[in-house]
């Protein structure tokens, strides 16, 4: 009875089958009894049986397949015309999310002033935004090393890949103004006694032949690249920053190489050191680059074509460089090695 009791309820869910399995058990026994049991005609009257049988069976059994349809049809129809219908949509809405967050984080950063970098790394990921796709530089500080070892001829070599016009504005230190190199030597010195990235320490010596270098980077580079426009002012006095501003931003870096702060264009920061850089410019003692046809350099330049060069354009060399100075001259102005690498 407790068995009876416990299986009632399957059994009035699943009548159907019940039925199906009572008669398919049924049919099994009649198949498997011995003809004489129904007596003289046995054998059609058990065929007949069976056959009615398996005919009930099949029709409950289509009858249960039937009625899972029916009651399947509602389920799928919620999840096809519910969930997996709006699936398009949503993910819709969720791209639409992403491309609002990174609008939003552009215009943040465009109202942002100044974004101070903190690291080597950052910094050196920052310089290579600015030069990507860049058609202008205008830079000033020290004596350029770094720009003559990379900024200049990468800037450079993007322009020729893409033939396209890029202007260069350059402002350093006067080699010629022996008291300015002193006191940028001072300067450098106090910060640091040791060798920099490059190797060397800061001498008077050092500065001039640095500034000599850029003014001569300033000349190689303009005579191989026809679309580049390039100028050269030399100040009479230091500065302890160092500005790089290209189409897109500007960094302005210090002595430390893990501190910088940048802005990007169209910024009030970005707008006013623009404006600054381009008075200070104009304020500089002009490097006559219009005579860089007049005298001509190789591609490997000689003592005597970078002798020529300097006394052309009225920045002539110390009379004390030797042979061996002008070639470390040249050696820095093609050759110079990243100082923050």
């Amino acid at each position: 009875m407790a068995a009876l009791k416990r299986s009632a309820p399957w059994a009035a869910r699943n009548a159907d089958g019940a039925i199906a399995l009572g008669l398919a058990i049924v049919v099994g026994v009649l198949g498997i009894m011995p003809d004489e049991i129904f007596g003289p005609q046995g054998d059609e009257i058990q065929g007949q049986l069976v056959t009615a049988a398996t005919l009930v069976i099949l029709a409950l059994v289509a009858t249960a397949l039937l009625r899972d349809r029916a009651r399947q049809a509602p389920v799928e129809k919620t999840i096809t015309s519910g969930a997996l219908a709006e699936l398009p949509v949503r993910l819709a809405r969720l791209e639409e999310i992403e491309t609002l967050a990174h609008s939003t984080r552009r215009a943040l950063d465009s109202l942002q002033l100044v974004r101070v970098l903190g690291s080597r790394q950052e910094i050196a990921h920052s310089h290579a935004e600015a030069r990507k796709d860049t058609t202008r530089w205008s830079f000033k500080g020290g004596t350029g090393t770094y720009l003559r070892a990379v900024t200049l001829p990468e800037c450079v070599a993007a322009a020729r890949r893409d033939k396209r016009h890029l202007r260069v504005s350059v402002e350093i230190i006067d080699p010629g103004n022996v008291e300015v190199c002193e006191t940028y030597a001072h300067y450098r010195r106090s910060l640091s006694d040791a060798p920099d990235g490059t190797g060397e320490t800061w001498t008077t010596d050092r500065v001039r032949k640095e500034s000599y270098a850029t003014i001569l980077a300033a000349f190689w580079h303009r005579q191989r690249y026809g679309l580049l426009d390039i100028e050269v002012g030399l100040s009479a006095t230091m500065t302890t920053f160092r500005w790089d501003l290209s189409s897109t931003r500007l960094i302005m870096t210090v002595e430390d190489p893990n501190m910088a702060m940048t802005a990007l264009a169209d910024t009030f920061y970005y707008e006013n050191c623009d404006t600054e850089l381009r008075l200070s410019l104009e304020q500089a003692r002009r490097v006559p680059l219009e005579m860089y046809k007049k005298v001509p350099l190789g591609d490997e330049p000689t003592i005597e074509e970078v002798q020529e060069l300097f006394e052309r354009i009225g920045v002539p060399l110390p009379k004390s460089y030797n042979g061996r100075d002008v070639v470390d001259i040249a050696r820095k102005a093609l050759r110079a090695v990243d100082p923050y690498s």
